[in-house]
């Protein structure tokens, strides 16, 4: 802090002015550029996947593609609290899965009783999904040809056999 000193005569409001003026010329010296505008970041919060065998309803219909949405904190300590998990820890995952499934081909309510009817081999598909996109953010995995030892990148979430 710098010393000033006042002597009578009036000397006293000229240097209230000054002090006044000084920290508002201090700031905008120390004041950063005006900031460009940030480009939006966006976050992907529902991922598009397609099951292996597909979800049988009572029509008889077949459901393959659906969507998963991110899981909060409360998707997963629901669970928890759930009589069913309770009794049988297995079910967990069941509970887990229908709660983070937002759509199933033309089903929207997507219910644990969903879940418990669907393949085995679509709810490892599913139990998969989860992890990949609540862990690593996206769907993709790195992959080497056996054959060739080329490497590339799959997407996990699905989609007919050469697409990716």
């Amino acid at each position: 802090m710098r010393r000033r000193t006042v002597t009578p005569g009036g000397g006293l409001e000229e240097v209230l002015d000054n002090l006044a003026a000084a920290p508002a010329t201090r700031e905008e010296a120390s004041a950063p550029p005006p900031a460009r505008p940030r480009e939006r970041e966006t976050l992907q919060t529902e991922f598009a996947f397609e099951l292996p065998r597909g979800y049988v309803d009572d029509e008889g219909h077949v459901h393959r593609s659906g969507t998963m949405r991110l899981a909060t904190a409360r998707d997963e300590l629901r669970p928890q609290i759930d009589l069913r998990v309770k009794e049988n820890p297995a079910y967990l995952s069941v509970v887990l899965l229908s709660q983070v499934i937002t759509q199933l081909g033309t089903v929207t309510d997507v219910h644990a009783g969903i879940v418990e009817r669907m393949y085995a081999t679509d709810v490892a598909f599913l139990q998969d999904f989860y992890r990949r996109i609540n862990s690593e953010g996206h769907t993709h995995a790195a992959v080497t040809c056996p054959l060739c030892h080329g490497s590339f990148e799959v997407d996990l979430s699905g989609g007919r056999l050469g697409e990716s």
